[in-house]
């Protein structure tokens, strides 16, 4: 039976059409040094786009992922963004690290896309190095070092600081640069004096020799490092005798490392969530225990966390919008105000597309283990010259 043509456009409305996929593309490191980086936070940011998809996707769309692979080296980041754009990405994730991620980051800058960073806490990681469209959902290094100065000061009377540097990247020299912009300012305190090392270096010794010579111990130690380097120098401090409660950043949470400096105690870093289960946000071990059922096995540090919250922020951004256009979701972003994620409220402004305060639980190492023992939000958001290092 041969039907009408009018029959067949009725027919042809009345058969719903399968929306199109909506693509994000993942130009990030899945192999050399930065896939132990990016992978728990890609890892985490598809538990994300999963919870979505489950829930009926964004804009009516399922979420399909799509990767190409930047080797841990800048020239081939930007060819795995011009291969997630080829593949048809509508929004591009790229590396925790602002130097191997910034070359995909500016080629989604070139599409008109928007881009967000993993876990990068370097403030260039977006408008300043990359452009308007470019985001990073963690937290910066300033801003964990601020919060270190405040919290010791309130709550365990740090008056005395003394501030060790690792000069190896930008992140450690971040951290120092928010605790010095934090401690002064605080009532009674005082930097006491300051040095630099390098990551590698085999020795602390002249280091450790000034601050013994000091009149009295510091109350505390800004050590801004990551490891393997970190461990070294808190073994070393610790072997010297000096008692100072040690302060660092989130880049030397979890436990991997404690091996190296048995029965550490009074080593404290704050962090965006806890992966040991003593959160007091359910949403946080929720996740944890969904990290586990993925990947066989908990986080291993707070860095998962980001990859999810950038995530969520992006697709209630796209839902407002309406749309995955660049600059209207960039619009919708930097509407966001303390905006609820399950690792505490997040904030955007058309001037920064970091956080420059944010609540962080405290982490203290006591007798060789990691427990949550504080949160903490710094009084006042560190401001872009400060983050600027101007």
């Amino acid at each position: 039976m041969k039907l009408a043509p009018g029959i067949l456009a009725t027919l042809a409305l009345a058969t719903p059409l399968k929306a199109e996929d909506l693509t994000i593309g993942f130009a990030i490191a899945k192999s050399g040094w930065m896939e132990a980086y990016d992978t728990p936070a890609a890892t985490a940011a598809k538990i994300r786009i999963d919870e979505i998809n489950a829930a009926g996707g964004l804009l009516g769309r399922q979420i399909k992922v799509v990767e190409a692979d930047t080797r841990t080296d800048r020239a081939e980041s930007a060819k795995a963004g011009l291969d997630v754009v080829d593949q048809g990405a509508e929004m591009m994730v790229v590396s925790c690290d602002y130097d191997f991620g910034a070359p995909a980051a500016l080629v989604a800058e070139g599409e008109g896309m928007n881009s967000f960073f993993l876990c990068a806490e370097d403030v260039k990681a977006g408008i300043q190095g990359v452009g308007p469209n470019s985001f990073s959902s963690s937290v910066l290094a300033p801003v964990q070092g601020a919060t270190m100065a405040e919290w010791s000061h309130a709550r365990r009377e740090a008056r005395t600081a003394y501030v060790l540097e690792d000069t190896f990247i930008e992140y450690n020299k971040g951290i120092c640069k928010g605790f010095d912009w934090m401690f002064p300012q605080l009532e009674g305190a005082s930097i006491v004096g300051s040095d630099t090392f390098k990551n590698d270096d085999a020795s602390i010794a002249s280091q450790i020799t000034r601050i013994k010579a000091l009149p009295e111990e510091p109350d505390v130690i800004m050590l801004c490092s990551v490891m393997p380097g970190a461990a070294a120098a808190v073994r070393q401090l610790r072997a010297a005798g000096i008692n100072s409660l040690i302060l660092n950043g989130s880049a030397v949470d979890g436990s991997y490392w404690l091996d190296a400096t048995p029965d550490l105690s009074g080593f404290v870093v704050p962090v965006q969530g806890s992966i040991y289960g003593d959160d007091p946000r359910p949403e946080v071990e929720a996740f944890n225990k969904a990290y586990e059922a993925k990947t066989g096995a908990r986080p291993a540090s707070q860095y998962a966390y980001p990859g999810y919250v950038l995530i969520d922020l992006w697709a209630k951004a796209v839902e407002h919008a309406g749309t995955t256009e660049g600059a209207a979701v960039t619009a919708e972003l930097e509407r966001m105000t303390d905006e609820p994620t399950a690792f505490g409220p997040r904030s955007f402004t058309p001037e920064l597309h970091h956080q420059n305060t944010a609540l962080m639980q405290i982490i203290e190492i006591t007798g060789g283990k990691p427990a949550r023992v504080d949160e903490w939000r710094i009084s006042q958001p560190v401001p872009l010259d400060v983050l600027m290092g101007q």
